[in-house]
């Protein structure tokens, strides 16, 4: 199996709604998104199917060592040797590939948000930078295209954390911030227990309102002269946001189930937005 195989493998495993986005693209384009994807999910798999924090944080490490050598030159594992052409034609960045593994160590490190503010700097690490790569990989001709990139990755991290709410909850970890869970009375044993109720419903619209903010605010600074190019995010953006409607529509019913779009669907979505 090539790297490149790997990668394409890992994504597809994956079932994310990214993958159909990337059929959007030519073939060279296709394989750099591809590798960075399977990247992000290697290193989100530690965290995620790593029990022991110990040794989730010496696999980190080792991702930390093996980006050190794909900047080297001598990249050993199947997704840095398929994201060396990335590193090279599109101008990925050692510390933006880094800053996503900072990203997957802060799930380790800590498990509650004081605030906004703590939230989106956890949203930038893991999905803001990851938007700003995605672009250079797109193309891009004006900086104002990095802006929308970087802030809807945090948009789709702030649709992820809305879907996956009870998910999270029963796995200790809640990104709702603090300070909003107390605004609306809703205590943290509601989420790990999946108890609904009018507050809770009233938290989420919040946080799904909040959501949209972000794709607007994201896609008022892509300018008309990118849009072609960014057409894969565009893709994404329209089917994460007709996710949220689901879960609107669906009376919020986040804690004791996930809301998903069938594969056609995304297809679909992703072909109506080119």
């Amino acid at each position: 199996m090539t790297p490149d195989e790997y990668c394409e493998q890992k994504a597809a495993q994956s079932g994310s709604s990214f993958y159909y986005s990337f059929r959007l693209l030519p073939p060279p384009r296709r394989r750099a998104i591809t590798a960075l994807y399977a990247f992000c999910r290697e290193v989100d798999d530690v965290v995620d199917e790593v029990s022991d924090p110990a040794l989730a944080r010496i696999k980190l490490a080792w991702w930390r060592g093996e980006l050190t050598a794909l900047f080297a030159g001598t990249p050993g594992h199947p997704v840095t040797r398929a994201l060396a052409p990335a590193v090279r034609d599109y101008g990925l960045a050692h510390a933006d590939l880094e800053a996503v593994v900072d990203g997957m160590a802060m799930d380790l490190e800590q498990t509650r948000y004081l605030d906004f503010a703590a939230l989106e700097r956890y949203c930038h690490h893991v999905a803001g930078v990851v938007g700003v790569m995605s672009a250079s990989i797109f193309g891009y001709t004006e900086r104002s295209t990095l802006g929308y990139a970087r802030d809807l990755g945090i948009a789709f991290q702030l649709t992820n954390i809305v879907r996956d709410v009870g998910e999270d909850a029963r796995r200790g970890r809640v990104y709702l911030p603090q300070d909003e869970l107390a605004r609306f009375g809703v205590p943290v044993a509601d989420l790990m227990h999946a108890r609904d109720s009018d507050a809770f419903r009233a938290l989420m619209a919040f946080q799904v309102d909040r959501a949209r903010d972000w794709y607007a605010k994201a896609l008022a600074q892509l300018p008309a002269a990118d849009r072609r190019a960014q057409r894969p995010g565009l893709a994404m953006a329209a089917i994460y946001r007709t996710l949220l409607d689901e879960i609107a529509r669906d009376g919020y019913r986040v804690l004791d189930r996930r809301t998903s779009l069938t594969p056609l669907r995304k297809l679909w979505i992703a072909w109506r937005a080119r």
